[in-house]
């Protein structure tokens, strides 16, 4: 589709003022699939929010997959942000909407016919949590020349709660919130190049939540040819679940409502589903409990076994972790500090076994808040990073792997640490001046891997290509530069989903 942005003068002083800058201001339009687009000029950068790009998963639609949105007449209004998906933490219980199908297009102002790179952002919270204007899209749009997607995608029991015993309609329901992300993809493909973008060179970049659903995408064949490259922050494979555990999560949520057959929750309100769910997740415990499905629809089986069969070694791959990535989750609940087999089985099902062996063969060489750091980090995230990028690095894919380990007081990078450095702003932080120069170092590597560029110089040392058990990799700390891990820790008894039910 050709670009064809139009721009209209604004005249309002207050939004000026509101937007941050001054009152010459321009609103801006396009053509997409639906109809006529109303944006606006953010300094160097148009933005469409709450472009919908399918239907409202609502009334007949709710728990199936989304449908294609259909025209509207007149210019639609894009000039503020979607509803998130429906989630815990807002008056009564419950925050968001059903109706969250919707995108956000951030383009540089000079974009016009360019065919610029495009990322495409999947935000994290346990896939139960969160939405796609969690980060700003000016990081990438402003300076970078790079068209900036965010995205909602349903999310619980609306995006992964298994219904396919219900119905034929209902067989993809434990995959909603997947193919929610595959229909945004399908949707960039037809309408970026209006935008200035270029529909074949398309990274899809999440963290944590995120990174585990961007990277089941490699787990179905609905997703082939949307998208060229991945960055995997913090999250890998490990969240695609067996049907045995998604039945197991949907009973216990059948026995917080009250209810005997699973039919009985299509017709419940989203505040009652909600909020059983919140009760058996049981605050950040649950951060596992829902995923994609093994559901021999959309995903067919393991992950692993798909990967290996089905190669694809034109897509390339930036995957990393954090060095304490479980002290986050510590600090939420603080019975992982010492856990025993009780909390072990809250936060890993079945798999509770492994970590409990290894965390008390650790404790035995190390005080047990080390121990349990050690263990949690290894089987929460990096163990299925690492064994992905293996999986990946053997397939003949260009890979390259890092680890974030800076932290100001010197403990250690924790969870979603990386996320400020990556999605650097200059002027709109508190960085001192070794925070700045890691910024721009990580976001300038980012950069260079979305461009389709090798991620480049790190302090004049290059960042190596991940080999297949050879463990090169990129450190990014106070001094950044590239390290030869000695090992890395992989239970082989511990299975491909970081939680399971029997």
């Amino acid at each position: 589709m050709k670009n064809i942005i139009r721009r209209i003068p604004v005249c309002t002083f207050l939004l000026g003022i509101f937007l941050g800058f001054n009152a010459r201001a321009q609103t801006v339009v396009t053509k997409v699939s639906g109809g006529w687009i109303k944006g606006i000029e953010e300094g160097p950068t148009l933005v469409f929010k709450g472009i919908p790009y399918a239907k409202p998963p609502v009334g007949p639609l709710r728990f199936i997959p989304p449908q294609p949105m259909t025209s509207w007449k007149d210019t639609l209004s894009c000039m503020k942000f979607g509803s998130p998906a429906s989630q815990g933490g807002g008056a009564g219980g419950l925050k968001g909407s059903e109706d969250c199908l919707s995108l956000n297009v951030y383009t540089p102002t000079n974009a016009r016919d360019a065919k610029l790179p495009v990322l495409v952002w999947v935000h994290g919270g346990s896939l139960t949590g969160g939405s796609g204007m969690g980060m700003n899209g000016h990081a990438f749009a402003d300076d970078d020349s790079v068209v900036t997607v965010t995205i909602n995608y349903r999310l619980g029991v609306f995006g992964f709660m298994y219904l396919g015993d219900v119905g034929k309609a209902y067989q993809s329901s434990g995959n909603n919130g997947l193919l929610d992300l595959i229909m945004a993809l399908k949707w960039i493909r037809q309408n970026i190049a209006a935008m200035g973008g270029d529909a074949s060179n398309v990274t899809v970049m999440g963290e944590s939540a995120g990174a585990k659903l961007t990277s089941a995408l490699l787990a179905t064949p609905q997703s082939k040819g949307y998208f060229n490259q991945q960055i995997l922050e913090s999250g890998a494979v490990q969240c695609i679940r067996d049907s045995v555990t998604a039945k197991g999560i949907r009973q216990r949520l059948m026995t917080e409502l009250g209810v005997t057959r699973p039919a009985e929750l299509l017709k419940i309100s989203a505040d009652k589903l909600i909020a059983a769910q919140a009760k058996i997740s049981n605050g950040a415990q649950g951060t596992n409990y829902f995923g994609p499905v093994i559901d021999g629809s959309v995903i067919l089986e393991d992950p692993y076994q798909y990967i290996r069969k089905n190669r694809n070694d034109k897509v390339r791959f930036l995957i990393g972790t954090n060095k304490f990535e479980s002290k986050m989750f510590m600090g939420f609940d603080k019975r992982l500090n010492h856990p025993d087999s009780t909390v072990l089985y809250g936060w890993f099902g079945d798999n509770y076994r492994y970590v409990l062996s290894n965390f008390e063969s650790e404790a035995k060489n190390d005080n047990a808040d080390n121990a349990a750091i050690k263990v949690l980090t290894q089987y929460m995230y990096q163990m299925h990073s690492y064994r992905l990028a293996n999986t990946l690095a053997q397939a003949g894919n260009h890979v390259w792997m890092y680890r974030f380990d800076y932290k100001r007081d010197g403990t250690g990078a924790t969870h979603a640490d990386e996320l400020g450095y990556v999605w650097f702003l200059p002027h709109q932080n508190n960085f001192n001046d070794t925070e700045l120069k890691l910024a721009n170092q990580i976001h300038q590597t980012w950069v260079n891997f979305i461009k389709g560029k090798a991620p480049g110089l790190v302090n004049d040392k290059p960042w190596p290509h991940f080999v297949a058990g050879e463990n090169n990799i990129m450190f990014f700390d106070a001094t950044s530069g590239p390290a030869q891990l000695s090992s890395v820790y992989n239970d082989k008894a511990s299975p491909s989903s970081c939680f399971t039910l029997k």
